[in-house]
């Protein structure tokens, strides 16, 4: 099993590739430079494996949900790709991804997604290492999250959004936060080669992002600020 997994949902530039068990990675915290970075780092790392595109089985993505632009992009290219390859995809939720940072067995995975909301999924870790979600991944105010039946591991910027407002909810449900923590493609490859294993694997043309939301940006009166006329 070769393929080449892509996650640009959010701040961090992440592209792996995962070729018979050996996984090799770039990651790199680089705002607006996932464009200059994800397929150079794709050519290079398919070098050092001595690997050509055609050889890939699958190419594998991180659908979302993010930053509309990030998301937006490993989408596009990854479905680009895929096409010209004529190669199935194997899309992966990124809270799934950014929840591989977690310690222990519950998991709750969150981004900040701005305008007082937050991207988040609660996950379980399974026997072989992975995750797997718990329910539905949802968009909310941090104090209107679910609030979980167990203590959870805390991962992602999610927590640090709207004044921690999501710490005060979860109260002593929170058994530890790590906040900094962001999606990484070698945990994107780990999970896709797993949901391979299970006949996950789409067509290209199928390949759809996961927004969660529609909106990008406050009006001007939802920001309380006047509107020109």
């Amino acid at each position: 099993m070769k393929l080449l997994a892509i996650e640009t949902s959010t701040e961090a530039c992440s592209v792996a590739l995962y070729a018979d068990g050996q996984v090799v990675a770039r990651h790199e915290l680089a705002p607006r430079r996932h464009t200059q970075l994800v397929l150079p780092w794709a050519d290079e790392l398919l070098a050092e494996a001595g690997l050509a595109k055609a050889q890939l089985d699958a190419i594998a993505v991180g659908r979302g949900p993010g930053a509309f632009t990030g998301v937006r992009l490993a989408i596009a290219l990854v479905q680009g790709l895929a096409l010209a390859l004529d190669r199935p995809v194997l899309p992966v939720s990124t809270l799934a991804v950014l929840a591989m940072q977690g310690q222990g067995d519950n998991i709750l995975a969150t981004i900040d997604a701005r305008m007082g909301e937050i991207y988040l999924g609660a996950f379980a870790r399974d026997a072989d290492g992975l995750v797997s979600a718990t329910g539905p991944e949802v968009l909310c105010a941090p104090s209107e999250a679910p609030h979980p039946e167990t203590p959870v591991q805390g991962v992602g910027s999610g927590f640090t959004a709207v004044g921690s407002a999501l710490v005060a909810r979860l109260g002593d449900r929170l058994a530890g936060v790590d906040a900094s923590a962001l999606p990484r493609a070698r945990d994107l490859a780990s999970l896709a080669v797993r949901a391979w294993q299970r006949g996950e694997a789409i067509a290209a043309d199928a390949l759809e992002p996961a927004y969660l939301r529609d909106k990008v940006a406050l009006t001007l009166a939802e920001q309380g600020k006047p509107v020109p006329r």
